[in-house]
């Protein structure tokens, strides 16, 4: 499968079940952890689970606009896609990131054996009972992964572009 391909999945399957609570950081690392929940390719009628997050970086030096670094997602190391070509793929779909550093980290894949629905529920529950407000529940494609947690963290990050303006501009006085 291509790099337009995966997009095209990606942004047709994706859904993010629960949404992180607390903003982004604007002057420190804010990681974002996140539950990744896809049906597996390998055994039918399972899910795979990824567990991880993406610690998302305060910029240390002026950047280009439009410049995010991406790390951790595995697109060199699995899809031979450099940094540049993945940059340039999301800014001519009309998707970009402010020039902060993204680096995924994942923390475990395991399987839930049972189907997706199941797993949602599961995870849903378990995130209740432990009332955690910060992890983000996303259902995605296994064979696009990387642009779903993408997509969540995104929205993430704009939906707390307005706080971070407000933060700037009141540190700039």
């Amino acid at each position: 499968m291509d790099l337009e391909q995966m997009w095209g999945k990606a942004v047709k399957e994706t859904e993010v079940i629960r949404h992180r609570i607390s903003p982004l950081q604007t002057f420190k690392v804010t990681d974002v952890p996140y539950i990744l929940l896809c049906e597996s390719v390998v055994n039918p009628g399972d899910t795979v689970v990824r567990k991880g997050h993406v610690s998302v970086h305060e910029p240390s030096l002026l950047m280009p606009p439009n410049h995010p670094f991406f790390e951790g997602f595995g697109f060199e190391e699995n899809l031979c896609i450099d940094k540049d070509t993945l940059r340039t793929f999301l800014l001519l779909r009309g998707v970009s990131f402010p020039s902060l550093k993204y680096n995924n980290e994942i923390r475990a894949i395991d399987i839930f054996e049972g189907c997706l629905d199941k797993a949602v529920k599961h995870h849903v529950n378990q995130l209740e009972k432990e009332e955690d407000v910060k992890a983000g529940l996303i259902v995605g494609n296994d064979e696009c992964w990387q642009f779903s947690v993408i997509i969540f963290v995104g929205g993430i990050v704009m939906r707390s572009a307005s706080k971070d303006i407000r933060n700037l501009m009141k540190d700039a006085m």
